[in-house]
């Protein structure tokens, strides 16, 4: 699959997205400082997945009603890099087949796929 990986998930994931065999575009190593609506745009031109724990790309998305390729927003009490790697491993092992273009929600406790 191919991730464009937001600064707020870091460049811990973007690498194990990278040793499991996806293509990634890591906005800490490629596009640092980069603005929200920049990341958005280039996830949806560019058919990038976008994996964050920044919720304004929830508003991006339902509220401004941006295009995507999908969202993986990554909403965990435990923000450090071996936490949203494990959530994100899961994530794939369950549900890889339905994260293109949909928005996702996941915590602790469960995956969640927003209305489209």
């Amino acid at each position: 699959m191919r991730f464009l990986v937001d600064e707020s998930a870091g460049p811990a994931l973007a690498q194990w997205l990278r040793d499991t065999g996806h293509e990634v575009v890591s906005v800490y190593e490629e596009l640092r400082g980069a603005k929200d609506q920049a990341i958005m745009d280039k996830a949806a031109e560019e058919a990038w997945i976008l994996v964050t724990s920044d919720k304004d790309f929830g508003e991006k998305v339902y509220r401004e009603r941006r295009p995507h390729k999908g969202v993986v927003l990554l909403r965990l009490q435990d923000q450090r890099s071996d936490s949203l790697i494990k959530a994100m491993h899961g994530l794939l092992e369950a549900h890889a087949a339905r994260l293109p273009d949909r928005f996702v929600v996941v915590t602790e406790q469960r995956v969640r796929f927003a209305r489209p």
